[in-house]
């Protein structure tokens, strides 16, 4: 199966025993559409069943910038604006993908080499092996835009170590390199000069003994160990404030820390949509207590189509993305006047229109 169309935003085709998906937006830093999660998802459909491919390659056009920068930001604020059909539309087939992956009989490895974030965090953190280089940047800063931290997230961030995950979830903060490794997100780190002789000794492997144990072999002897982690010193600190029950008592109790990174934290919180931050907090709340990675997806498909067409997330897209002033005004403004039959509203079950995970 090959794709020899250059300027194919995602290209398709075959690594040695290896089914391959590299992104090639670069103008957009690789950010997925719809097309782009579609072309990946029947790729992948196809290979779950093909004998002649033990394993998957995720990466991005060679010589290029970022893995993936996220999703296609603004076609959702203008879908959300009007009927959100278009949204609606993205979102159920990024979502089929994310589950694929998670769910994918085969190993997967994903080269997150350069800016992963959003969408991008959805098609490599929920495959088998995950490469961090010293160029990635990790992130899910949904709350700064308004819309809430999805692809998965409410799975795999409440499940890293403590609540490690709240933190990121909530104040959308950026890991850098190493820290990515550190913190569970990367399940390996390679320096980047050394990916083109990682992909290279996996396009040679014979995988057909045992694919998972092999990559895992092939990979694992390219990576680099990393022990020491910029947010390590303040692990306590954020197991103690991030573990509390509402989004309210976690920026009381950073407050009450008197250190400045906790009081960081907190100025940094509030920064973010309020709306946001009570629907994250829930997320990871509803998230860790989920037994099949198909449940968070549907929970975030109902939360999706809610947000899209809400102030927040269309006031943050304007914000940040097309005015660029950095200066959002969220309503309402205030944690304590977010209530929660509001919250319990997004959350609630759309009825006929639930995603469909198979179609």
């Amino acid at each position: 199966m090959t794709n020899s169309v250059s300027t194919s935003p995602v290209l398709v085709s075959r690594l040695g025993q290896f089914g391959r998906l590299t992104l090639n937006r670069p103008e957009a830093l690789h950010a997925l559409n719809e097309e782009m999660c579609a072309t990946m998802l029947t790729a992948l459909r196809g290979w779950r069943d093909d004998p002649d491919v033990f394993a998957v390659l995720i990466d991005h056009a060679e010589g290029t910038r970022g893995f993936c920068a996220g999703g296609d930001i603004r076609m959702l604020a203008e879908s959300g604006a009007g009927d959100g059909q278009a949204a609606y539309d993205f979102f159920a087939t990024e979502y089929r993908l994310n589950t694929l992956i998670k769910r994918f009989p085969k190993p997967i490895v994903a080269f997150m080499d350069g800016v992963t974030m959003g969408g991008g965090v959805g098609i490599s953190v929920h495959g088998t092996h995950r490469v961090a280089t010293e160029r990635t940047v990790f992130a899910m800063p949904e709350t700064g835009i308004g819309l809430f931290p999805d692809v998965g997230g409410s799975w795999f961030l409440p499940r890293l170590q403590g609540y490690l995950g709240t933190w990121l979830a909530l104040t959308g903060v950026r890991l850098k390199g190493p820290d990515v490794k550190v913190a569970g997100v990367a399940t390996h780190f390679v320096p980047a000069e050394l990916l083109g002789n990682l992909r290279v000794q996996l396009a040679g492997a014979d995988l057909s003994a045992g694919a998972a144990e092999m990559v895992s072999a092939v990979v694992g002897g390219v990576s680099h160990a990393v022990v020491q982690s910029s947010f390590g010193a303040h692990t306590d600190t954020i197991n103690r404030c991030f573990s509390n029950d509402t989004a309210e008592e976690i920026v009381a109790a950073l407050r009450s820390e008197e250190s400045e990174w906790a009081t960081a934290q907190a100025d940094m919180l509030a920064t973010k949509s309020p709306q946001t931050i009570k629907v994250a907090l829930r997320q990871m709340r509803e998230g860790v207590k989920a037994s099949a990675i198909e449940d968070v997806m549907q929970m975030e498909y109902r939360i999706a189509r809610r947000v899209v067409h809400r102030h927040d997330f269309l006031e943050g897209v304007r914000a940040v993305i097309i005015e660029k002033d950095n200066a959002p005004k969220w309503s309402p403004s205030r944690l304590e006047d977010v209530p929660d039959s509001l919250i319990d509203e997004i959350f609630a079950p759309l009825g006929d229109a639930e995603l469909d995970l198979d179609a």
